[in-house]
């Protein structure tokens, strides 16, 4: 195996993800049912931006996301018998999507669940259960967006509910928590920034402040961290690159260095890539892994959209971008 791969390895990392559905006899396999319509996401997106869209049968894929539709939520779970969660909705409107087929849902029972949950104070419960997280409020805003539903918002006030409720999550530092009082993450900030440039209330950030906060994720090894005194993970190379590149500041880290490490986490034998150098891959890291790339204008790869984490063809033929138009592109 080569120590240090200086080239993204795409025939592998295809062969790799077309053959995550063959392990059903594999206790893993069932164990991450939880995350099965995730991961049909993670993985079909990664061939996508590594041009290869088609290597997943397209009928499967459209299949299995009905399939996990629950009927009584009117939104969608990870599995089928699981119960509808705006984590996978939004997995399951970005698919469909993806291959066109978002006729096939009752997009107006879709809006009625994703309204349903959300609070008072502004932000949304992921589920029936009330779990809350800017997470699932970023998940509520694009998926609304995405169906063409974003003006259901404005009914009651809860567009402007939704921004300040991101604002009470605004730390010092310039990034954003989990929920009020949590601190600044990576993951979050991206969810948050992302939600507010959906919500076309960038207004509201403090750029220079977020994006130095973002650079100090950067480890002297090229890798990113989510956190102050974390490890690096290959994973925040999408959550901090997209903020940064929602923020026009990707040119303020060091980016040989990244696109390095993120290259040396990759299995060079049989595909796939990890957290970091020497672990196991999974699709999670490997999506993430490919759509940093992307953002830093590795060649090859097709140009990803920082804010849906999408291809950005797609993005621009429903029309989504609006205040963000001159978002920083990927050079051909």
């Amino acid at each position: 195996m080569c120590a240090n791969p200086t080239q993204l390895l795409i025939p592998l990392h295809v062969s790799y993800i077309q053959k995550l559905g063959d392990s059903k006899d594999d206790l893993a396999y069932h164990l991450s049912a939880h995350l099965r319509l995730n991961a049909i996401y993670w993985g079909y997106t990664a061939l996508a931006i590594m041009n290869h869209p088609d290597a997943l049968d397209r009928e499967q894929m459209i299949d299995f996301v009905m399939s996990c539709w629950d009927q009584e939520a009117g939104a969608f779970g990870a599995h089928p018998d699981h119960d509808a969660h705006l984590l996978s909705t939004l997995s399951a409107i970005q698919i469909l999507t993806a291959q066109d087929a978002v006729d096939k849902v009752d997009v107006d029972c879709v809006v009625k669940f994703i309204l349903s949950l959300h609070q008072p104070s502004g932000v949304f419960a992921g589920d029936q259960f009330g779990e809350i997280d800017t997470r699932f409020l970023y998940c509520a805003v694009s998926a609304l967006s995405l169906l063409g539903r974003l003006h259901e918002l404005d009914k009651d006030g809860k567009r402007e509910k939704t921004v300040e409720y991101i604002l009470r999550c605004r730390n010092y530092d310039g990034g954003f928590g989990s929920c009020v009082g949590a601190e600044s993450h990576a993951a979050q900030v991206f969810v948050c920034v992302a939600a507010l440039a959906i919500l076309d209330r960038m207004d509201c950030v403090d750029v220079d402040t977020l994006a130095f906060w973002l650079c100090e994720r950067q480890l002297p090894n090229g890798g990113l961290n989510g956190r102050p005194e974390k490890l690096e993970d290959v994973c925040y190379s999408f959550w901090v690159l997209s903020s940064l590149s929602i923020l026009g500041k990707v040119h303020w880290i060091d980016v040989d260095k990244l696109v390095a490490f993120i290259l040396s986490a990759q299995d060079t034998e049989n595909g796939g890539i990890a957290d970091r150098p020497g672990d196991m891959v999974d699709v999670f890291h490997t999506l993430f892994g490919v759509a940093g790339l992307s953002i830093l204008g590795y060649p090859g790869l097709v140009d990803l959209d920082p804010i849906y984490c999408m291809p950005a063809k797609l993005i621009e033929a429903k029309g989504l971008r609006k205040s963000w138009e001159a978002l920083p592109r990927r050079e051909a």
